[in-house]
């Protein structure tokens, strides 16, 4: 009985109070504040979850999904390549180096790598902006340089480049660092640090470059699905004797700066749930205020003090888990519906918030998780319940002839 008189007299205090002008504005303004708040965690949360899939999405296009690579090199790599490999994997040799590009008396440095021309077609094919892959010939020493890295250099396909390596050559005349002239094929565009760093060539070109005879650095695995622990496992186990390295291994630093990032942004957003949660108070202890005739009322007809501390319980979860609803509902709704809205507005208005000529992306991006709606809405949801403690216990300390004779 007692628990369904809090939840009744209680949603009624949140609903249908009368006459209470200011009263109502602050629980309207506590459920409002609740429901900005949750909406703009969701849809902040929801844009970062955006630009890290973009991120990775970008980086698994040029980084190996998996890799085997001994110290040494490998010099029977063509017989590992014909171990049986499960379904949703594939392997290549390549050869890995560092390199001064030079053009023009300007020069970058850059990670080298060499592969088939059958993987460069596959992971590069779709993103070349300029030139072609068939000039990626054994022997002809063609190279693909990312759009950045080109743009410094003022360089276009049929350009030829200096490579200076990391290595002396000792003659009569001294010691003087290796040089090799190569001609830029292609430049490629995938977005991020890969566009300005890497250089790619034929894999036969790489060995004779970097001195390798017929040895390569290691094998690089291609996954169907980059995030499947199954296939990694798999991985591992037809390779027992080697050590396999994942490219969350590789990219481990960035992606735990990503979550950091994410959890501290999630966090300072927080405040505004926390502030709702304050109004929520305040609208509770204005109530009790408001309410002390009735509650001593209540009290002379045998309500026990727990009950009455439920009444405005129960008042202040309904102010809050409403403003919850609400939020969730919106900004699950804004976040979906945030690329086309501002693709929209772009159009409308003519500019651009992400230049595809500086940035890597050309789109705001926003990828809704399940998880973050409901880490979100159980952490409100748990503010609000708390911010509810202190005026029910006030309430329910209120000596019910003192609020009686108060009120008259």
């Amino acid at each position: 009985m007692s628990a369904r008189l809090a939840a009744f007299v209680g949603l009624r205090y949140a609903w249908r109070s009368r006459g209470q002008g200011y009263l109502s504005f602050v629980s309207g303004f506590a459920l409002v504040a609740m429901a900005l708040g949750v909406l703009v965690l969701i849809l902040v949360l929801s844009v970062m979850n955006g630009f890290e899939g973009e991120i990775r999405q970008r980086m698994l296009e040029i980084v190996p999904h998996a890799s085997l690579a001994p110290v040494g090199g490998l010099a029977d790599w063509q017989s590992l390549r014909t171990v049986s490999l499960p379904d949703g994997i594939s392997a290549a040799p390549y050869v890995e180096g560092q390199a001064l590009i030079g053009f023009a008396g300007d020069s970058v440095p850059a990670v080298v790598y060499g592969l088939e021309p059958q993987v460069l077609g596959d992971r590069l094919g779709d993103h070349l902006v300029a030139g072609d892959l068939p000039a990626l010939e054994s022997g002809a020493f063609g190279v693909l340089v990312g759009q950045l890295l080109a743009r410094d250099l003022g360089v276009v396909p049929g350009d030829r480049l200096l490579l200076t390596l990391p290595e002396l050559s000792v003659s009569p005349a001294g010691a003087f660092p290796r040089v090799k002239r190569v001609t830029l094929a292609g430049v490629f565009r995938v977005g991020g640090q890969s566009d300005q760093g890497l250089m790619f060539l034929h894999l036969a070109d790489a060995q004779r470059l970097f001195r390798r005879g017929a040895r390569v650095d290691g094998l690089r695995f291609t996954l169907a699905d980059p995030t499947d622990s199954r296939l990694l496992g798999a991985l591992q186990a037809a390779f027992p004797g080697y050590r396999i390295n994942t490219w969350q291994d590789d990219a481990a630093e960035l992606l735990r700066a990503l979550r950091i990032e994410k959890a501290v942004v999630g966090l300072l957003l927080s405040v505004i749930v926390a502030v709702a949660a304050f109004n929520v108070i305040a609208a509770l202890v204005l109530m009790v205020n408001e309410k002390r005739a009735a509650i001593g009322v209540l009290r002379s007809f045998g309500a026990s003090r727990p009950t009455i501390a439920a009444i405005f319980n129960v008042q202040g979860c309904a102010l809050g888990l409403t403003g919850i609803a609400l939020g969730a509902a919106l900004g699950c709704l804004a976040a979906a519906g945030l690329p086309a809205l501002v693709a929209r507005a772009e159009d409308l208005f003519g500019f651009r918030i992400f230049d595809p000529d500086l940035y890597f992306i050309s789109r705001l991006p926003s990828e809704l998780h399940a998880s973050d709606v409901v880490l979100v809405c159980l952490g409100a949801a748990l503010l609000t319940v708390l911010a509810t403690l202190y005026p029910a216990w006030r309430a329910a300390r209120l000596d019910p002839v003192e609020a009686i004779q108060s009120a008259q």
